[in-house]
C-alpha cells in the first residue's frame, strides 16, 4: 500500500528516487508522468507533480532523451563560424527551432573537407538530426555519408543528392552583379575568388563563365584569395596591378579588406576603383564608402533549413529544393568605370 507523502523541503539536488519516495511511487511511474506518458492514473500524476514542485527537482535532459528516443535537439555544422554568413544562418535555424522547442547543436569544421565526415557522424549521434551548411566535402563522399545521418538538410549544396536542400543561387548572383558594373562602363572586372571546394565558389564561377561568354568585350579576371578580411587585404596589391577597373570580393569581408587596404594605399573607391561585395552583413553597410553587395536574405535561409528539417523530422514529404536569389544592393563603392 503506497504512503501518502509527507511535507517535502525544496532541494536543488533533488533526483527521481526523492520524489518517487516522497510521492510513494515507483521511479518508472515519475518518469513517466515527467515525459508526458498518459497511462498514469491522474490522481497519481497530480501527486507527482505537487512533489516535483515542492522539491524543485529538475529532471535530466539526458535521462529524458534516452527514455522518450529522442534529444529535442538539431545539430547545424558550418566552416567557418567566424564569418558572419554563417552566424546569420545559424541565427535563422536557432530562431525557427526554439519556436518549437528545438535546442540548436553547432560544430565548426574549420574549412576542413577532411574532418567534416568524422565531425558530422559525431553530431548526428548526440541530436536528433542534422544541418549541414556549405559542406567542403566531395559530393560522392557526402551521398555516401547521408544515409548514415539522415534525416538531414543541406544547405549550400546544388547537386542531386538525396537529402533536402536549400540553396543560395550564387552563379545568377554574380552574374547580375557583373552585369550592373557592365551597365556603368567597366570592361575589366576581377573576381577574388573563395576557397577551393566551396560549393558557392563553384557557382560563382558558372555566372562569371556566363558574363564572359554573353560580352566578349568583357575581360572577366580571377584571382585566388579566400574568405577573410585579411585574404581581401592582402591580395589587394595583386588586384590593383591587375588593371582591373571594378574588383568583387567572394563575399563582404574579403571585399572590406580589400577597401581597407586601397584607402591605405590612397586610391579613391569608387572613382579610381569599383569595389562590390557579396551576401550583405551587417557591416557592408558600414565601410567607407558604403559597400555594393548581392543581398541574401540569410536569416531567411537559416529559418528556410530548420523548416525543411522539421518535415522530415515529422516525415513530411516537401520540396527537395528550396532556393533564394540574391539582390543588388547600390551603395557608394561602385560607381561609373574611370
Amino acid at each position: 500500500m503506497t504512503r501518502r507523502p509527507g511535507r517535502t523541503r525544496p532541494s536543488s539536488g533533488a533526483t527521481i528516487s526523492d520524489v518517487a519516495e516522497a510521492a510513494g511511487v515507483s521511479r518508472a511511474t515519475v518518469s513517466r508522468v515527467m515525459n508526458g506518458r498518459p497511462t498514469v492514473s491522474p490522481d497519481i500524476a497530480e501527486r507527482v507533480r505537487q512533489v516535483v514542485a515542492e522539491l524543485g527537482y529538475n529532471p535530466s535532459r539526458v535521462a529524458q532523451s534516452l527514455s522518450l528516443g529522442k534529444t529535442s535537439t538539431v545539430g547545424v555544422i558550418v566552416p567557418d563560424l567566424g564569418n558572419p554568413t554563417f552566424q546569420q544562418i545559424l541565427h535563422g535555424v536557432n530562431q525557427a527551432a526554439a519556436l518549437a522547442d528545438y535546442r540548436v547543436l553547432v560544430a565548426d569544421s574549420a574549412e576542413s573537407a577532411k574532418d567534416e565526415p568524422a565531425l558530422l557522424e559525431e553530431v548526428r549521434r548526440r541530436t536528433d538530426a542534422v544541418i549541414v551548411c556549405s559542406p567542403r566535402m566531395r559530393a560522392e563522399e557526402l551521398e555516401a555519408l547521408l544515409p548514415r545521418v539522415q534525416p538531414a538538410v543541406l544547405v549550400n549544396r546544388e547537386e542531386a543528392l538525396p537529402a533536402t536542400r536549400v540553396v543560395v543561387d550564387y552563379a545568377a548572383g554574380i552574374a547580375a552583379m557583373c552585369r550592373h558594373l557592365i551597365r556603368l562602363g567597366h570592361r575589366r572586372i576581377l573576381h577574388l575568388d573563395g576557397p577551393v571546394g566551396s560549393n558557392a565558389q563553384a557557382a560563382r564561377l558558372r555566372g562569371l563563365t556566363l558574363i564572359a561568354d554573353e560580352n566578349p568585350d568583357v575581360e572577366v579576371l580571377r584571382m585566388p584569395c579566400g574568405s577573410s578580411m585579411d585574404a581581401g587585404f592582402e591580395a589587394y596589391p595583386a588586384a590593383r596591378d591587375s588593371g582591373a577597373t571594378a574588383v568583387i570580393g567572394f563575399n563582404d569581408l574579403v571585399a572590406l579588406g580589400l577597401l581597407g587596404a586601397a584607402r591605405d594605399d590612397g586610391i579613391r573607391v569608387p572613382e579610381d576603383l569599383s569595389v562590390a561585395g557579396f551576401d550583405d552583413i551587417p557591416y557592408s553597410r558600414f565601410s567607407s564608402p558604403p559597400l555594393t553587395t548581392m543581398s541574401v536574405a540569410l536569416e531567411s535561409v537559416g529559418e528556410a533549413a530548420w523548416r525543411a528539417l522539421e518535415d522530415r523530422l515529422q516525415n513530411v514529404v516537401d520540396a527537395d529544393l528550396r532556393v533564394f536569389t540574391p539582390a543588388l544592393v547600390q551603395r557608394g563603392s561602385v560607381g561609373l568605370a574611370p
